[in-house]
This record gives C-alpha cells, structure tokens and sequence, in this order.
C-alpha cells in the first residue's frame, strides 16, 4: 500500500478523530447521566481534543506498520487512546505552569474559572478551576485505559502491549515532577534538562507509542532497541524545537504570547545554555528576570537578544541537527518494514521542521 500522497500525519489523523469522538460520545451519556452541571466540564475537553498534532497516535500507528502491521480493526483506537493521556498532562500542565491558553484558547483551568466567576458561586474562582481542571485530566487518564482495552485487538496483542503502555503513563508523570523539581531547584545544566526531555518528551512522545505499536503487532522485543534508537535523539529534537519556539515563535502559530516560556521560567537546555555561554553581568540579569510573570516586552526582546547573542540559539540548532541525523540513521535497520520507512522520514521532519 501507497502512502505517498498524503503525509504521516494526515493519513493518520481523519481515524483518530473518529475513534475519539466516537468514545467520548459514547461516554458523554454516561456523565450527563449523573448530572447536566457536568456539561462545561465535557466541553472543556472538547475544546482539549479537538485540537493538537496527533503525533502519538501517529507514532504509534507508524510503529505498527514498521512491525508488519495492516489495517486491522482496533488499531486506531488503541492509538487514539493516547490523545486522552495527552489532554490529561496538558490540562494537568497548564494547572501547574498556570497558563492561560493552550492552542490559542483558554486553558482548561482558565475556562473553569470563569464559569464559576459568571455563574456568581460562592469560593475563589481560581482555586474552583484549578481543582475541575484537575479532575478532568483525571477524567481523561482514567478514559485513556477505557479506550485502549475496549479496542477490537486481540486480548493478546493488547496484553502485549500492556508494558509499554503502562510505562508511557508512569514516565511522562515522573518527567513531569522533574521538571517541577529543576524549576524549583533553579537548575542550569544542560544535563538536567536533558534528563527531562528523555522522560517527558522522547520516551511519552515517541518511544513508548513506537513500542507500542511494535508490541501490538506482536514484534515489541525485537524492534524495541531499533526504535529507541530513532526515537530517543528525534524526540529531543522535537523539544529543542519547541523550547526554541516558545521564546522566539510567534503567537499566532504557537497560540501562546512570546516569550511565555521564559515568564514561566522553564529550565530549558535553550536556558541553561544561554546561562553557560552568555558573560557573567548577563547571566545575572537573566537570572533575575527569568520566570517573572510580568515581563514586558522590552525584557522579552532582551532576554532574546541574549540567547541569540550568546550562541544559545545555534548551539541547540546544532544539537537539533546532529539529533535528526541519529534518527535518520536508524531507519537503515533492517528489520523495519520498507513501507514504513517513508513515513517515519517525514514524521522527523514534522516534529522538527515545525512554527508550532
């Protein structure tokens, strides 16, 4: 079979969507059923859903074509499954980071809050949307293992794919409180941030779908080490592209105000490289002004002046290109199905050659 007229993604996508809508209709009933006033909490995850890039789903779907798998029934919502994990870290994201939007809309907890705000209830109104968002990424993680385990696969290729499904949820949880942690601690290293890309982004973005994908397809052990060894330099890649983009892409491509990374104060390898690079009197300044909410525009500019300036920007360029060779690299493995290889090419210039 052909995929050549349509790109990874695309081919991928209009299945997923059905898969999800399908489940979240079937389970709407069901938590209207306890009561109506849970209707904005189910448009909150509509508004979560209906957007985002399909990249697990689609890694997990490439996974299983590079393993020999066709189009049996079940495989896409198995796939699908992981957008409801991914809603549950991005809404739970968004709470910690205290975001306001996510793809050019309110947040979760945003859209929350302003429920109980118009709807004149009594409490904090803030506090009311953080803990409904919480609940809903709840919401999402416990639908996550409803989806996949009612998908039409066999119970053993689902048993199959139990371990790194499981693992997918475990880790992306512990990147998280990684990352929590680097922020609290003020870490600067290169190192660290590296070790939460690995957890947060490569293995939950594109290592454990792969796996997965592989195992459903009953060749997990075998092609385990072949993908990791894509999947690992691609998906940090991927988040060097995006730190990259979330200082200096622009808003209306990355739904986020510039240079909202840097009022969050994430500790990037964009940030800790820019620490090590930049003289001492700028690092000092940068220190100071890094994760205040209310920089301006003018402290943005200079902040990114700075990354530039100090070689920050191309240092991870560079990285980003040195990483996308290694993916490419293991394409050349033999045990890969050909028609598979295609797309995952293009799925590395999607996660790296992107403006949101």
């Amino acid at each position: 079979m052909s995929f050549s007229h349509l790109s990874p993604l695309s081919f991928v996508r209009p299945a997923v969507d059905a898969e999800l809508e399908a489940f979240v209709e079937r389970r709407r009933a069901l938590v209207l059923g306890i009561g109506a006033e849970l209707r904005p909490v189910l448009d909150a995850l509509d508004a979560m859903i209906t957007g985002g890039k399909r990249l697990r789903p689609a890694f997990c779907y490439w996974g299983w074509r590079g393993a020999g798998g066709g189009e049996e029934r079940g495989i896409h919502q198995a796939a699908a499954s992981l957008e409801l994990l991914q809603a549950c870290a991005l809404i739970h994201d968004d709470v910690i980071d205290n975001s306001d939007t996510r793809r050019g809309a309110p947040a979760a907890h945003r859209r929350l809050t302003e429920l109980h705000a118009t709807s004149g209830w009594d409490g904090d109104s803030a506090s009311f949307g953080q803990g409904a968002a919480v609940l809903l990424g709840d919401l999402c993680l416990a639908w996550c293992e409803d989806m996949y385990q009612s998908s039409a696969l066999p119970a053993a290729a689902l048993s199959a794919g139990r371990e790194p499904f499981n693992l997918m949820r475990t880790e992306v949880m512990a990147g998280q409180y990684l990352d929590l942690l680097n922020q609290a601690k003020g870490s600067e290293t290169v190192e660290d941030a590296l070790r939460v890309m690995r957890h947060k982004t490569a293995k939950y973005t594109i290592e454990r779908p792969m796996h997965l994908g592989a195992a459903l397809a009953g060749r997990g052990p075998e092609l385990a080490p072949v993908y990791t060894a894509y999947a690992l330099p691609l998906g940090i890649a991927f988040q060097l592209r995006d730190d990259i983009l979330g200082v200096f892409g622009a808003p209306e491509e990355t739904g986020k105000p510039t240079g909202d990374d840097l009022r969050e104060g994430k500790r990037t390898v964009l940030v800790a490289e820019t620490l090590r690079l930049t003289s001492r009197t700028d690092a000092a300044e940068f220190r100071r002004l890094l994760g205040d909410p209310k920089l301006g525009t003018d402290a943005v500019d200079w902040m990114r002046s700075v990354i530039t300036t100090s070689g920050a920007l191309d240092a991870c360029e560079e990285r980003i290109v040195g990483y996308v060779a290694e993916a490419n690299r293991a394409l050349e493995h033999e045990a890969l199905f050909a028609n598979a290889r295609p797309a995952l090419a293009d799925l590395i210039l999607a996660a790296t050659e992107r403006k949101h």
